[in-house]
């Protein structure tokens, strides 16, 4: 999936999700009545709008119509979460019945508002083991407080790309494991040119391409919230050491301020410039979708993928990552929610749905079954991103009723500590800690 459309979606959908928690009620209970043996047309919205992505959305449909020839859908694409919310709040016949949306951080706003209807009813209605068919991340970031409002429908893992070009004249023999290798690896592959840079090892500011503070804490794996529900920020450690890590991985390739001149000379994220196609960095975090620009940018050298370097503490939990994905679910208004059912339960786990859209758009499949099919299409370096998403230690950011809300503080907090504007990281953590509980508080 293109991550620009999802950033795009976190921006605007917090906002637009208050509005819509005001205006829908989930239930447990199955309330719907329609039919879903009778000919209907239900109304599937989506956020794709590539023509490949575009394509294989509606390759897939016609494989559902096929197996249901009774139920027609109708295909509304390039729908963000603001779009997809002030339908969710107006309703209407026009309105769509199956949602999907890219911002995975938002579930806890989406189940707890009912922004979402609740799908327990119909999985039970059809007996569906969700464990033995998906992994268990993806299982966490589809539900909220024990409510599940959808369902994995392919999934982004992140690793680490790296130059292997770069590697051999720098005479660094493998990717790094822990992070005290990264920065070790990072300097070797560095070279300086006047008081910039011609290569960069690694980008670590926070400003850089995904480098965020969520994805470097995905190999720390830090659990967000105590078992109150308070934020534990300031009390898992593994919060204050991987911002420990990041500011000296900063510090030593050359400080903020000549790093945010570096990146400035970066194309665009999803263009054939992006920095680790030009050479430019020499490693780069990055999802699974990379692997397919950077070939179709042509670059000239040889990639390397490998698992994200891990604390040099935890060096025995190597290739586990950051995972998120897109989520399909219900609109609660609609009024065929069992003939949208079918639609959000053939695409989610039906196994040669799930194998062709990945093989399609280059995401990770979001089951096991497609996971481990040999249908599916994968060099060794995308079977990386594979094994990284069963890693029994990968991971995602918690939700929260707020959605992002916390990780956007998060990140900000990242930015102020980074260039030495907050000095104090245990005084700093505190006092985000206490900002995030407000949030949540207010939210409720």
């Amino acid at each position: 999936m293109r991550r620009n459309r999802r950033l795009t979606a976190a921006a605007v959908s917090v906002a637009a999700i208050s509005v819509v928690a005001t205006a829908c009620t989930g239930s447990a209970e199955n309330t719907a009545k329609d039919d879903p043996k009778a000919n209907t047309t239900i109304n599937f919205w989506h956020g794709w709008s590539a023509p490949n992505e575009v394509k294989a959305i509606q390759e897939n449909v016609a494989r559902f119509e096929k197996a249901h020839p009774n139920i027609k859908v109708n295909v509304v694409g390039n729908i963000n979460d603001d779009k997809l919310n002030q339908s969710l709040r107006s309703g209407g016949s026009k309105g769509p019945d199956v949602v999907s949306s890219f911002t995975t951080s938002n579930i806890g706003k989406f189940c707890s508002s009912g922004a979402f209807a609740d799908l327990k009813p119909f999985i039970e209605k059809s007996k569906l083991d969700l464990e033995k068919t998906f992994p268990k991340v993806m299982l966490d970031y589809t539900q909220f407080e024990g409510k599940r409002c959808a369902l994995p429908l392919l999934a982004d893992a992140y690793g680490l790309y790296y130059n292997k070009d770069a590697f051999e004249k720098a005479g660094v023999k493998k990717a790094p494991v822990t992070f005290s290798e990264l920065a070790a690896t990072a300097k070797k592959l560095t070279k300086t040119k006047g008081d910039g840079f011609e290569q960069l090892g690694f980008m670590p500011a926070y400003h850089g391409y995904e480098t965020t503070t969520e994805h470097y804490l995905g190999a720390w794996g830090p659990e967000y919230f105590d078992k109150d529900g308070k934020s534990n920020i300031a009390k898992d450690p593994a919060f204050t050491e991987m911002f420990t890590t990041q500011k000296k991985l900063v510090d030593e390739l050359g400080g903020i301020q000549k790093l945010e001149k570096f990146r400035n000379t970066f194309g665009d994220e999803f263009g054939p410039k992006h920095p680790f196609h030009t050479g430019q960095v020499a490693m780069q975090l990055d999802g699974e979708w990379r692997l397919g620009m950077a070939k179709d940018a042509k670059v000239p050298f040889e990639i390397g993928v490998a698992p994200m370097p891990v604390p040099d503490s935890e060096r025995a939990e190597y290739g586990k990552g950051f995972l998120s994905g897109t989520v399909m679910g219900i609109a609660p208004q609609s009024k065929k929610q069992n003939a949208a059912w079918e639609l959000v339960k053939f695409m989610t786990t039906d196994t040669k749905a799930v194998v062709e859209f990945s093989n399609a758009i280059h995401n990770v499949p979001s089951t096991f079954a497609a996971l481990k099919s040999p249908d599916l299409k994968n060099d060794p370096a995308f079977k990386t991103f594979l094994d990284i998403a069963q890693h029994p230690k990968s991971n995602t950011p918690a939700g929260a009723v707020n959605g992002a809300t916390y990780l956007n503080a998060m990140q900000e907090f990242g930015y102020q500590y980074e260039k030495g504007t907050e000095k104090d990281l245990k005084a700093g953590l505190a006092k985000l800690a206490k900002q995030i509980d407000t949030d949540i508080a207010k939210a409720k």
